[in-house]
């Protein structure tokens, strides 16, 4: 059963995502617009487009959310996966099922750690800099010396 879902709930909103669907949704509130004058906007035609309107809405929240759940796994896993199989630390797997404080607590700590990694390459290359600078200050200065004119 969840595999058939998985396959329709897919299908539909690739299908319903779709310029071609777009442009049907487009036709449809046309016609019933252009349609007004013939049952004199009553309050017949007012529900029809109100009822099929709340109905597909209704049904899309559920495709929607079932293909964002599915999505949104799908990357999870495989994120978790990059993380296992590189350097990275093990804390950070699974971390989509921790509570917001937890969550804002390793936020916190990776913003330090950003922060201190910042701060060492800009060490780095001003030191890098400091360097040149000195480097090309004592070639100017053999450039600038003056020459003894020999007699």
């Amino acid at each position: 059963m969840d595999k058939l879902f998985a396959k329709f709930a897919t299908a539909t909103a690739r299908v319903t995502g779709s310029p071609i669907a777009f442009l049907v949704c487009v036709a449809s509130v046309v016609i019933w617009a252009a349609t007004g004058p013939i049952f004199h906007y009553s309050e017949t035609w007012q529900l029809v487009i109100n009822t099929g309107t709340t109905i597909v809405t209704f049904l899309m929240v559920f495709l929607i959310q079932n293909t964002q759940n599915r999505d949104g796994f799908a990357i999870q896993t495989k994120l978790d996966e990059l993380i296992r199989a590189s350097d990275a630390e093990d804390e950070f797997m699974g971390i989509e099922k921790l509570t917001d404080r937890e969550l804002d607590v390793l936020h916190a700590k990776c913003q330090k750690m950003a922060a201190n990694s910042h701060r060492l390459l800009e060490q780095t290359d001003a030191e890098k800099k400091s360097r040149q600078g000195a480097r090309s200050k004592g070639a100017s200065k053999a450039a600038v010396a003056p020459r003894r004119r020999s007699r």
